[in-house]
């Protein structure tokens, strides 16, 4: 059919709301291992960008890591 063909090369555009930077923001997370029931999960920064918060999915343990100076670069906690 005419007009109609998958271009695989060319990049996505984006929608005029989602920016890469909004997008960028919006997506940061630290991925957290709950010891206390096993289980993976991902704790996403709050609305100010102060910290990540987050809980287990099991039993509700509630986490919490402050976003600052002086931080780590690591992207993946176990929390006991």
């Amino acid at each position: 059919m005419t007009g109609q063909h998958l271009d695989l090369c060319s990049p996505v555009p984006m929608p005029s709301t989602m920016t890469a930077d909004n997008r960028r923001e919006s997506s940061r997370y630290l991925g957290v291992q709950f010891a206390c029931c096993d289980v993976y999960s991902r704790v996403y920064a709050n609305r100010e960008g102060t910290e990540y918060v987050g809980h287990c999915p099991r039993c509700a343990k509630r986490v919490r890591f402050g976003i600052g100076p002086g931080g780590s670069d690591a992207r993946f906690f176990i929390a006991q």
